[in-house]
C-alpha cells in the first residue's frame, strides 16, 4: 500500500485542502495507469463529500466514484434486520432482549432477588458489551470475523477477569462479558459492510483523517493481498513535527465560566462581524455551549446545531414523562397538575374550562392533598370537580387491568390515550414530538423486525417498570434539530469540524479538565482486554481526539478560550494547548498569541436605591390576626404587602412531609382526642393511651398522610404519648378541665371612630377553665429555650396577647351576668422537647394586652390618616420574608433615610 503524507503546512490549509487532495489522487491514478472513473476514495465522515466533489470538479476531469464505508455500503444492499434475540443496536430494545436472556440463569435470577438496582446496571452493562463486540466485529470483513469470536472466547477464558478464584469479586463481570460476546457471535447475519469486501474497483484510495478507521483499514489490507492498487493519504500530523500552521491562532483564558460563555460569544460575534461565516462552535462542553448559544440567539444569531441533546429533555418528552408520572398509582398531586397544565393536557382545559386547573391546585392546596390517592372527589367544588373526574377517566387507559403487561399492550394503551387527549396531533407538529413517536415505536406498528416484535410482545412490564423503559429510551436518543438555512453558526463536535469549508473555529473549553478527557470503554471490557483484541481502547481515543485537535489547525482562524480557575483552584490548560506551545517554542513561533477581548464596555452611572415605604391612607383590611401584627411590628412594608395589599406566599404541594405537617397533625389530634373526651362527660374516665392513638391514626388517614413516609413523626408522637399523659394527670390534678379547642374568635376592641369597621379573629388552639379562672393554651412544637426567651420581654410577644383581647367578650358577659370576673391565664405547651411537656406561661397576660390594645390603636388610626409604612425589618424578619424581593432591600443604598 502507497501512502502520501498530507503535512500541516501553509499548502494544506482547509480551503486549498481538498483541491491538493484531488490532484494528489489524480496524478497517482495517471502514474498507475488507471482509470480513475472505476476508482473509489474512501473519506472520514459524510460531511467532507461535498468539498471532495467540489474539489475534483475543479480538474475538470472524470472523478472517482467519492464515498464513506457507510454511503457505499448502502449503496450495495440494505442492512440485514434482525431476527429474535439479534443485537438490534436500539439499547432499550436490546436492554428487553438481555433480560430474556439472562432469564434462564441462575445466577442472574438471585442477583435480581438480591439487588434490583444492580441487576439492571448489569442489563445496562451487558448490551454496552454486546453492542461493542458486534459493532468491532462488523468492521473486520468476514474472515477477520471468523476469527475475531475464538480468539475473543480464549481471552476472556483465559485472562480471567476474577484472576482465576471462583466467586471473587470479578465472577459476575466474567459471567456478563461471557453472555455479552456469546450474544454477539451467536448473530448470523451478513453485515451491509461485507459487501465492500467482494468490489474490485481499479483502485482503493483512503483519506484518513482524525485517525485510523478499523473497517477502511481492513478492506485496503485483503483489496492489496488481492492485487489491487491502494493509496493512503494520510492527513494526520503530530504536534512535535509542526513548522507553521496556517491558522490565525488565538487564545483567550477567562477568571470565570460566565466570562468564558461571553468571551466565545464575543469571539463568534467578531467573525461574524468580519464576514468571516459560517463559524464552528466546538461542543466540547455542552452546558457551556447553551449558555453560548442563549448569548447568541439574543443578537439573531442564525445557528445550527448537529450534536443534539438527549431527546428526554425536550419539551415534547417532558409533557409525555409527565403524563406518564401523573398516570401512576401512587402519583402526587403536582404530577397531576404538571400533565394538565401542559401541552397534552389542553384539550381537557378547553373542555372544563380555562380556570378549572387554578381552581383544583388552589383547592388542593387548601385542603393539604399531596397525594393524587388522597383526593376526596365529592369535596371538590366547581370546575375543578369536572377536570377530576375528566382526568381520572383518561388516566384509567393506563391504570386499568392486571399490573402486568407486554411492552406491546403498555405501548397501544399509550397511544390511545394521547388519541383521546387529541396529543398525537400535536407531538407529531414537533421535530422532537415526531422523533419521540418513532423512538417509542407508536408510529411503527407492525414492527420492522421479529427482534422488536419478540420483545415487545414478549416483555412483561408492571406500571414503574414502564415509565422506567420509556425514560431509558428517551435518554439513549439523540434529537437533533433541522438546520437553518443560511447558518452563520454550526455547533459541532470537535470530530466532525474538522477539513470542513468553515472561515473560523472557536473552541472553548480548552482546559485539561474538558479538552482530553476521552469517554471510558464498556465497563465490562478493561483496556488490557481490548488492546489483545485489537478493539479501540482509551488510549486509541484519546490518539484520534488528539488527531482531531490537529486537524482544527488547517482552519483559517481558530481561537482557544478557557478558564483560569475552578472555584478558587487554578484550572490548567489542556495537554494539548501544553503540547501545541511546546511545537511552536521549538518551531520559533513564540508563544500562543492572546485574544483580542472584543467584548464592547460602558461606564454606567451608579443609581441607588432608596429605602421603600408605602401609604395606606383608608385601605386598612377589615380583619386582622396575630400574624398581620406581628407583620406590622417586624416590618411596616411587609404588613402592607400582605395585608393591605392581600399577597400571599402559596404552599408547596411537597410530598415530603416536613415539621409543619407533623404540627398540624399533632394539633388535629388532640382536638379530637378531648373533644372526644368532653362529648363522654363523666363517662371518659381517666385519659387513655388507645384513645390517643386511635385519635391520630383517624387523623392521619383524614388528612391523606402516607403511613411509610410519616413513619419518623409517629416514633416522636408515641415518645410524646406518656409524657402528654402524665402532664395531663397533672393539670386535671389541679382541677382544670377542657373546654373547648380550636376555636374560632372575633372582636372589636377598639375606641377609636376611625376603626370600628376594623376586628380583630384568631383561632385558640385550646381554652381550659376551673372556678374562677380560665387558661389559653397553644400547643407548640418547637424550641423550648426560643419560647422562653420570647416571654423574657411579655410586651414583644403578640399571640398570646391577641388571644387574650379575643377572650374579653367572656370578661363583659360576667359582668353582665353579675359574676365576679374570671382571672384570665395564657401559656405555650412545649410538645417536642425531649425532656417532657413543659407549660411556660405568660406573666400579666391580661395587663399585656390592654398595653398591645392601645399600641396597636394608635399605630392603626395613624396609618389611617396616612403615616408612611416603611421597610424597617433586621435579621429574621428580613431572613424569612416573603416579600423580600418587593422592598429590594439587597439593592438599597446604605445613606438612604
Amino acid at each position: 500500500m502507497q501512502t502520501m503524507r498530507l503535512p500541516l503546512d501553509a499548502r494544506h490549509a482547509a480551503d486549498q485542502f481538498w483541491l491538493r487532495v484531488a490532484e494528489a489522487g489524480e496524478q497517482w491514478l495517471a502514474e498507475q495507469g488507471l482509470a480513475s472513473r472505476d476508482a473509489v476514495l474512501l473519506l472520514p465522515f459524510a460531511q467532507h463529500l461535498a468539498p471532495a466533489r467540489r474539489a475534483w470538479m475543479r480538474l475538470a476531469s472524470w472523478p472517482p466514484r467519492i464515498e464513506t464505508t457507510t454511503s457505499l455500503a448502502s449503496s450495495l444492499g440494505p442492512s440485514p434486520l434482525s431476527q429474535g434475540l439479534q443485537i438490534s443496536f436500539d439499547a432499550a430494545i436490546d436492554a428487553l432482549n438481555a433480560r430474556q436472556l439472562l432469564a434462564g440463569q441462575s445466577w442472574a435470577e438471585t442477583l435480581r432477588q438480591r439487588d434490583p438496582r444492580a441487576y439492571q446496571l448489569a442489563l445496562q452493562h451487558l448490551v454496552e458489551a454486546a453492542q461493542a463486540f458486534a459493532r468491532h466485529a462488523q468492521t473486520l470483513g468476514p474472515g477477520g470475523r471468523a476469527a475475531f469470536w475464538p480468539q475473543a472466547r480464549q481471552a476472556l477464558l483465559n485472562g480471567g477477569l476474577n484472576g482465576g478464584q471462583p466467586g471473587g469479586p470479578a465472577e459476575l463481570e466474567q459471567a456478563l462479558s461471557l453472555v455479552a460476546l456469546e450474544w454477539a457471535a451467536s448473530d448470523g447475519r451478513v453485515p451491509a459492510a461485507d459487501a465492500l469486501f467482494g468490489l474490485r474497483p481499479s483502485a482503493w484510495l483512503l483519506l484518513r483523517a482524525g485517525g485510523a478507521d478499523a473497517l477502511s483499514d481492513a478492506l485496503l489490507r485483503e483489496a492489496e493481498a488481492q492485487g489491487v492498487a491502494c493509496l493512503l493519504l494520510d492527513a494526520d500530523a503530530s504536534l512535535e513535527e509542526l513548522q507553521a500552521p496556517p491558522a490565525a491562532l488565538r487564545e483567550a483564558v477567562c477568571k470565570d465560566r460566565e466570562e468564558l460563555a461571553q468571551c466565545t460569544a464575543a469571539a463568534v460575534l467578531a467573525h461574524l462581524g468580519r464576514r468571516e461565516a459560517p463559524v464552528a462552535l466546538i461542543a466540547q462542553d455542552r452546558v457551556l455551549v447553551r449558555r453560548v448559544r442563549a448569548l447568541l440567539e439574543r443578537q439573531a444569531v442564525r445557528l445550527g446545531d448537529e450534536t443534539g441533546w438527549t431527546l428526554a429533555t425536550t419539551p415534547e418528552a417532558a409533557q409525555l414523562m409527565g403524563l406518564l408520572r401523573a398516570a401512576q398509582p401512587r402519583a402526587a398531586v403536582d404530577e397531576l397538575l404538571q400533565w394538565l397544565k401542559g401541552a397534552l393536557g389542553r384539550s381537557l382545559r378547553e373542555r372544563c374550562g380555562a380556570a378549572a386547573v387554578d381552581q383544583l391546585e388552589a383547592q388542593c392546596r387548601r385542603l393539604g392533598w399531596v397525594q393524587a390517592g388522597a383526593v376526596q372527589a365529592d369535596k371538590l367544588k366547581g370546575a375543578a370537580a369536572g377536570l377530576w373526574r375528566e382526568a381520572q377517566e383518561q388516566l384509567a387507559l393506563l391504570r386499568a387491568g392486571t399490573a402486568q403487561r407486554s411492552l406491546a399492550q403498555w405501548l397501544e394503551q399509550l397511544g390511545w390515550l394521547l388519541e383521546r387527549l387529541q396529543a398525537s396531533v400535536w407531538l407529531d407538529e414537533q421535530p422532537g414530538g415526531r422523533q419521540l413517536l418513532a423512538a417509542l415505536w407508536l408510529q411503527r406498528a407492525p414492527w420492522p423486525d421479529s427482534a422488536h416484535e419478540l420483545a415487545l410482545q414478549g416483555t412483561q412490564l408492571g406500571s414503574a417498570d414502564f415509565l422506567a423503559w420509556v425514560n431509558e429510551t428517551l435518554e439513549a436518543q439523540q434529537f437533533v434539530p433541522p438546520l437553518p438555512q443560511d447558518l452563520q453558526v454550526l455547533i459541532t463536535p470537535l470530530s466532525r469540524a474538522m477539513l470542513r469549508p468553515f472561515a473560523a473555529v472557536v473552541l472553548p473549553g480548552a482546559d485539561a479538565q474538558t479538552l482530553g478527557a476521552v469517554a471510558a470503554g464498556p465497563v465490562l471490557l478493561p483496556d488490557r482486554l481490548l488492546r489483545s483484541l485489537g478493539m479501540a481502547e482509551q488510549a486509541t481515543r484519546r490518539a484520534q481526539l488528539a488527531a482531531g485537535f490537529v486537524q482544527l489547525l488547517r482552519a483559517p482562524a481558530l481561537t482557544l478560550l478557557r478558564c483560569g480557575f475552578a472555584g478558587a483552584e487554578p484550572l490548567a490548560a489542556s495537554p494539548l494547548l501544553e503540547r501545541l506551545a511546546a511545537a511552536r517554542e521549538r518551531a520559533g513561533l513564540g508563544p500562543l498569541p492572546r485574544w483580542d477581548d472584543a467584548r464592547p464596555s460602558r461606564s454606567l452611572q451608579a443609581q441607588p436605591a432608596h429605602r421603600a415605604q408605602a401609604l395606606a391612607a383608608g385601605q386598612l383590611p377589615r380583619r386582622l390576626s396575630a400574624s398581620g401584627l406581628d407583620a406590622l411590628r417586624n416590618c411596616p412594608y411587609q404588613f402592607f404587602a400582605q395585608q393591605i395589599l392581600g399577597l400571599r406566599e402559596e404552599d408547596e404541594l411537597s410530598e415530603e412531609l416536613d415539621k409543619r405537617d407533623y404540627g398540624n397533625w399533632l394539633h388535629a389530634v388532640l382536638y379530637r382526642f378531648h373533644q372526644q373526651r368532653l362529648a363522654q362527660g363523666e363517662e371518659a374516665g381517666a385519659p387513655r393511651m388507645a384513645d390517643l392513638l386511635a385519635a391520630a391514626e383517624a387523623e392521619r388517614a383524614r388528612m391523606g398522610l402516607s403511613e411509610a413516609e410519616f413513619l419518623p413523626y409517629i416514633a416522636s408522637f408515641r415518645r410524646l404519648l406518656p409524657r402528654y399523659l402524665a402532664w395531663l394527670d397533672t393539670h386535671e390534678a389541679e382541677g382544670w378541665r377542657y373546654q373547648a379547642g380550636e376555636e374560632a374568635r372575633e372582636c372589636q376592641p377598639w375606641t377609636h371612630q376611625a376603626l370600628r369597621a376594623l376586628s380583630l379573629q384568631g383561632r385558640l388552639d385550646r381554652r381550659d377553665g376551673q372556678p374562677g379562672r380560665r387558661l389559653l393554651l397553644d400547643y407548640k412544637t418547637g424550641s423550648v429555650e426560643g419560647l422562653k426567651a420570647k416571654l423574657k420581654r411579655p410586651l414583644e410577644d403578640t399571640q398570646l396577647a391577641v388571644y387574650a383581647l379575643l377572650c374579653a367578650e367572656d370578661d363583659a358577659k360576667d359582668d353582665v351576668d353579675g359574676a365576679e370576673p374570671a382571672q384570665l391565664g395564657a401559656a405555650y405547651l412545649a410538645l417536642d422537647d425531649s425532656k417532657g411537656l413543659q407549660m411556660i406561661e405568660h406573666p400579666e397576660v391580661a395587663q399585656t394586652a390592654e398595653l398591645l390594645r392601645q399600641g396597636l390603636e394608635a399605630d392603626l388610626a395613624e396609618l389611617q390618616a396616612g403615616a408612611a409604612l416603611p421597610a424597617l425589618g433586621e435579621g429574621k424578619a428580613c431572613g424569612f420574608c416573603a416579600v423580600r424581593g418587593l422592598c429590594r432591600k439587597d439593592d438599597w443604598w446604605e445613606g438612604a433615610v
